[in-house]
């Protein structure tokens, strides 16, 4: 399905940091492949290569052939762009796994179907990097490339004169040789002029420009993005368990949706254009609204509505908001009965636990214990008593005095019980 050109679309979104003159011309009057590496050292993509798997997305909607490319071969060396170190090397066959686990994830996003006009393609750069020799590759590429040239790289210069690195070895500065190759060899194998990326990678790219121009006699182009940054300065796409990652097992569904609802008004404004397929009008109306009435936080759930279904699925993002609305629903009790224990747990991940066992409260169990003496959730019996006397305490959200007594029936899924100090402070006691 062909939209509006690749370069307007992804302008008015702020996806375009730096773009080789000539390029908009160049895609204009017939299908051109474009390419992104994509590095293949986890079995899950995380939200930080968003971005670029939407860069793809965008130029196949436009009418051309995306093409992501693993680095299998590039994987086992390291990538010195934007790192202060050499990171691990992986084996062949684990490298295989991750990608099959990328290209499921990919499918999300990018048509692979051949049947198409402009099916989308996966390729490993193993596949011709493992049967180059070391004697060939220095012979017939490395000998198109200076040492100033590479040396005048960012990526190279960076990490050189970094007091926190420890140098960089022979591995990594060969990096922007290598993935030079992968356009070459793309360029000529595959009718691909257009390598795309992080603005990070502006220099690896323009390295295969170079060969392209020299070994192939041809033009190749350059496109980065924006690397995405949070407006308080934190880092796009952690949370202090690390990465938000695609893959359901690795960052809960729940959580993944929770990440996009509570960003902030500043963010939500500008991800709302690069992580969705929204138009501009719905975007520009979005806004409006969500100006008009802040507290609604408009652009939040819609951002997380839409990115949440691409990722994983509709009927996922719809169970991830019934989870998510069950912490306010006024029949709490009712509703979160219906939930499955799993995605109670992803609700209360992280929430202090403790177990008791279930003849504890046969005869009723008083709230110091619970809050205090028997579980030390609060520091102090007399903490305990205060923020009772403050009526600052909720059991399953339902506010009690200091002569509660819990009991059986107030077992969520004959085993949870949720205490509560205020807004913020969850607890749960885990029945056994």
């Amino acid at each position: 399905m062909k939209s509006k050109s690749f370069i307007d679309e992804i302008k008015w979104r702020g996806m375009i940091h730096d773009v080789m003159p000539g390029f908009e011309n160049f895609i204009k009057d017939e299908i051109k492949s474009a390419y992104i590496g994509f590095d293949p050292t986890s079995n899950s993509l995380h939200i930080g290569h968003l971005l670029p798997i939407m860069l793809l997305t965008h130029f196949q909607r436009s009418g051309h052939r995306p093409i992501a490319l693993i680095g299998g071969a590039t994987g086992m060396i390291g990538d010195p762009s934007g790192k202060s170190a050499e990171r691990n090397l992986l084996d062949e066959e684990t490298i295989k796994t991750n990608q099959k686990h990328i290209k499921e994830q990919l499918s999300h996003f990018l048509d692979f179907d051949k049947s198409k006009e402009n099916p989308a393609l996966l390729l490993n750069n193993l596949e011709w990097m493992k049967g180059l020799t070391f004697l060939d590759f220095i012979r017939d590429i490395g000998k198109h490339m200076t040492v100033n040239y590479m040396m005048a790289k960012d990526s190279v210069k960076n990490r050189i004169s970094s007091d926190e690195a420890e140098g960089m070895s022979f591995t990594e500065f060969s990096y922007q040789l290598v993935q030079g190759y992968d356009f070459l060899y793309l360029h000529k194998n595959f009718q691909c002029s257009i390598q795309m990326g992080g603005s990070d990678q502006w220099g690896n790219i323009t390295s295969g420009t170079e060969l392209i121009r020299k070994m192939a006699n041809g033009k190749g182009y350059a496109l980065t993005c924006p690397l995405i940054t949070k407006s308080d300065g934190s880092k796009f796409g952690k949370t202090q368990e690390g990465n938000i990652w695609l893959d359901a097992t690795k960052t809960s569904i729940y959580k993944f949706y929770q990440y996009w609802l509570n960003t902030s008004d500043q963010d939500a404004e500008k991800y709302i254009k690069i992580f969705t397929f929204l138009s501009e009008e719905e975007i520009k109306n979005l806004t409006l609204e969500h100006k008009k009435a802040p507290h609604l936080r408009t652009l939040q759930k819609v951002l997380s509505k839409e990115i949440t279904s691409i990722v994983h699925s509709d009927d996922a993002y719809k169970n991830a908001l019934k989870a998510s609305n069950i912490l306010y629903s006024e029949n709490f009790m009712k509703d979160i009965e219906v939930l499955d224990e799993s995605i109670f747990l992803e609700i209360f991940e992280g929430v202090p636990q403790y177990e008791i066992q279930s003849s504890m409260i046969k005869n009723g169990m008083d709230m110091i214990s619970a809050l205090s003496d028997k579980t030390s959730f609060l520091k102090s019996n007399s903490e305990a008593r205060r923020a009772l006397k403050e009526n600052s305490i909720s059991v399953n959200k339902i506010k009690v005095q200091e002569d509660y007594m819990i009991e059986k029936k107030d077992l969520i899924s004959n085993k949870y019980i949720i205490l509560n100090k205020g807004k913020k402070n969850t607890y749960i006691i885990k029945v056994i």
